[in-house]
């Protein structure tokens, strides 16, 4: 799915489904996130097809985008959820995503948490070490119950993408390496309170070529053989997400050919797949709407400011990301070349350098595209910058998911201590 599939224009107006953008933007204002309820549905459904012949839970990284809308439309479409935090698992649980289609993640659950995902009888822990086996099993234990685990492995394999979204190689944070898996799982088995069911692996994100994908589970395939030699029962594998989006022309293999590399590489092994989109759900499925304030001439580029900001989007600066930066009104042909920045008081508040769009005075509307993941769930009131609402379309209908707080939401969360 390209960024512009649900975002095309007609007659020079960007809509998104049966609504013109500039419908949205009169009645929320600017800056707002808008997704498509049809794209994020469609998305799913290619997941469930590319799989249908395979025994597979479909578990949405909540990371992604974490609105109860998103999460309650993937919910009645039978998703599961990858979580990576206690929130995350409440988000999920509110939005109708039942407790044993839920898989933790995450490198430093605390004993709160494991007590609260025990408790709803969640499907599985991905285990990230053996100190955080070792509580799993004491919090188990004191319960009178059994936890359900798989060793998330790091399989020291290079996913080909950014440096701050790779997870599987051996300096990264996550996992046990895979030379120490069989003394982990070892240890697992001879714990109380834990259930010893599957292996996970998860080695980065917007991958958009299969074979690393294709080298991590070559070895996740024959540590499962080992495992199994060593008396382990291992039913379930869970290969992780990371397939990645189309930003501006990345070529992204087909689900389908994904999902074939999967049965191809792992189906042997007749274990439950348990696969863990995000950004390939919601990136394409939503943009980032924004107002040009002003246009601004210096003395070597012209500059479009717009009303959103690194904020709203840190991606473009966290990882020096690309994003489209399209006009939603193109009425004039004429392109000039911009610098596109947002209002925070940082240098480092630019979308784009030296970027051609549309010809576009104050007032217009900015679509910056591909942001449906890690846009509005990293977003931020700095600078006490009101955070950005979010709508959902379906149709000719929307809703605002997210309203825009106030700035005396903002500042009635600050306490004033006794002694001022």
């Amino acid at each position: 799915m390209t960024p512009v599939t649900y975002f095309p224009h007609k007659n020079n107006e960007m809509f998104v489904e049966d609504i013109a953008i500039s419908t949205i933007a009169k009645q929320v204002k600017t800056p707002f996130y808008c997704y498509s309820s049809t794209a994020i549905e469609t998305s799913f459904q290619d997941y469930q097809n590319a799989f249908s012949d395979q025994d597979t839970l479909i578990c949405y990284a909540v990371k992604a985008n974490s609105n109860q809308a998103v999460l309650a439309t993937l919910a009645k479409l039978g998703s599961g959820a990858d979580v990576v935090s206690m929130g995350e698992i409440r988000r999920a649980i509110t939005a109708g995503i039942p407790a044993d289609k839920i898989v933790y993640s995450g490198v430093a659950k605390t004993q709160e948490e494991i007590e609260y995902a025990l408790s709803l009888g969640i499907f599985q822990f991905n285990v990230e070490s053996e100190p955080e086996l070792e509580l799993i099993s004491k919090v188990a234990t004191s319960l009178n119950t059994t936890a359900a685990i798989s060793f998330r492995i790091n399989p020291n394999v290079c996913a080909q993408t950014h440096e701050k979204i790779s997870t599987g190689k051996a300096e990264n944070k996550f996992g046990v390496p895979i030379s120490k898996a069989r003394l982990a799982y070892k240890q697992a088995a001879s714990l109380p309170g834990i259930k010893v069911q599957g292996v996970d692996v998860h080695i980065g994100s917007q991958l958009t070529n299969l074979a690393p994908f294709e080298e991590a589970y070559q070895h996740i395939a024959q540590l499962v053989v080992e495992l199994r030699a060593d008396g382990h029962d291992i039913s379930v594998i869970d290969v992780g997400g990371g397939l990645g989006i189309t930003y501006l022309d990345e070529i992204i293999p087909s689900k389908k050919t994904y999902a074939d590399m999967v049965k191809a590489q792992l189906g042997h092994l007749n274990c439950k797949i348990i696969i863990e989109p995000g950004r390939s759900l919601l990136g394409n499925a939503g943009i980032l709407v924004s107002s040009v304030v002003f246009v601004k001439t210096g003395e070597e580029r012209q500059f479009l400011l717009l009303d959103a900001g690194m904020n709203d989007l840190i991606r473009p600066s966290m990882y020096d990301a690309f994003h489209q930066i399209i006009a939603v009104n193109q009425e004039s042909n004429a392109l000039k070349t911009y610098d596109v920045v947002g209002p925070v008081c940082e240098t480092g508040d630019t979308f784009a350098k030296a970027r051609q769009v549309h010809q576009s005075d104050a007032g217009d509307l900015i679509a910056i595209m591909s942001s449906g993941a890690y846009g509005a769930v990293m977003s931020s009131s700095y600078n006490t910058r009101m955070l950005a609402p979010e709508v959902m379309v379906k149709g000719n209908e929307f809703a605002v998911v997210r309203k825009r707080p106030s700035y005396e939401d903002i500042i009635k969360q600050d306490i004033t201590p006794s002694w001022l």
